[in-house]
């Protein structure tokens, strides 16, 4: 894919902290982690990461704004473009040595996200995007599945831990859900089950209680693959909620229509 400069800048600052955090993967049990919040860890390898994006990011760049897991937000002098940054999603499952976790960098213009990255560096799959442009998976074109049978459908989502608050609604669209589709799958990574639904790994995802960090870049990449993105209480901005459905064309309304049912 031949992208804009700005992609060019996130490609690169992405691919060098990606061989950062590798080389913190392989000595992952070395590792000193402090406690961030119950079930939720923070590595010095997740610090790390981000100050590497950020540095490469802000010297390219200087004038936008940022939003970071690991940092204090900053207004830019332009105040129509942000950076989002995830330096590494799936943090627990980096801790536990499981290689399934991502680098997600999206740019923001006026409220709208225009360029997103997701990188696995244990797999080596960069996920990159542009708005018009398409999405793509290490030069190859990306295309949402196009399954519109419901129990042919394999979808994904985040089961919340630690006495996370929304786990009854979690419960309740699993049992709403699973007798109807071939199955759901739970990894770890809320940019990654979205770059996977945009390469029609998965038909579908939804998931509460994310950050805009966690779904910016994933949620482009679905849209530009061809598949469908909404709030799952709709009239609401998915950014600012950190709720969202995504799937294929044919099977969004009905995994909306589950997904939006209320628990009794």
């Amino acid at each position: 894919m031949q992208g804009s400069a700005n992609l060019t800048i996130m490609i690169n600052a992405a691919r060098k902290a990606g061989r950062a955090l590798v080389k913190d993967f392989r000595e992952v049990e070395n590792l000193q982690v402090s406690s961030k919040s119950a079930g939720e860890f923070v590595s010095r390898a997740d610090i790390a990461s981000e100050k590497i994006i950020r540095e490469m990011l802000t010297e390219a760049r200087p004038n936008y704004g940022w939003l970071g897991e690991e940092s204090e937000p900053v207004n830019g002098k332009d105040p129509t473009r942000r950076w989002i940054v995830d330096p590494l999603d799936g943090t627990t499952n980096f801790m536990h040595g499981l290689p399934h976790w991502a680098i997600s960098i999206a740019l923001e213009f006026k409220g709208e996200i225009v360029a997103a990255v997701v990188f696995d560096p244990a797999k080596d799959e960069l996920f990159v995007a542009e708005k018009g442009a398409g999405a793509f998976m290490n030069d190859r074109r990306l295309r949402v599945s196009d399954r519109s049978a419901m129990i042919e459908s394999v979808f994904a989502t985040g089961v919340p831990y630690a006495g996370k608050k929304t786990l009854p609604a979690t419960l309740h669209d699993l049992g709403q859900l699973m007798p109807a589709c071939a199955g759901v799958r739970r990894w770890g990574s809320a940019a990654l089950d979205l770059a996977y639904v945009a390469a029609g790994r998965y038909d579908g995802f939804w998931e509460r209680e994310l950050h805009a960090w966690d779904l910016a870049a994933g949620l482009l990449l679905v849209r530009e693959a061809g598949g469908f993105v909404g709030p799952i209480r709709e009239g609401t901005q998915i950014l600012e909620r950190g709720e969202i459905i995504a799937a294929n064309s044919a099977i969004f309304d009905n995994l909306a229509r589950i997904i939006r049912q209320r628990p009794a």
